[in-house]
């Protein structure tokens, strides 16, 4: 069963808290105690269901990255900054830098936990 709307709007609300806080200290999202408290939400989004193929809400690595730059406006930025043809504000590209370091940990730790019964 998918997990519910409600669920997956929860987890991103602490996920984006999360990750605000680690960009506010100038801590890296890979270290304690970030890294465990993601993993927490990794672990929260596989029990539910989540990473799974078609579901939605999709918390997969590519969901949950996907969902946080859209409440970042990053899309838009990135477009706009292609059209200007001018760089991104160091506050998106900070953004995306997080993301990618989400995006990274998300999918290693997916495939180790489908690889785990192996």
């Amino acid at each position: 069963m998918p997990p519910t709307r409600q669920f997956a709007e929860t987890l991103l609300t602490r996920l984006e808290g999360l990750l605000i806080e680690a960009e506010t200290s100038n801590k890296p999202l890979e270290v304690d105690p970030y890294r465990g408290q993601l993993f927490d939400l990794f672990a929260m989004a596989e029990a539910a269901g989540g990473l799974e193929e078609d579901v939605e809400p999709d918390l997969s690595a590519d969901g949950v990255c996907a969902a946080l730059a859209q409440r970042w406006g990053l899309k838009a930025a990135a477009e706009e900054s292609f059209q200007k043809q001018d760089r991104m504000s160091p506050e998106h590209v900070g953004r995306m830098r997080l993301l990618w370091s989400v995006l990274r940990m998300w999918m290693e730790w997916t495939y180790a936990w489908q690889r785990w019964v192996e």
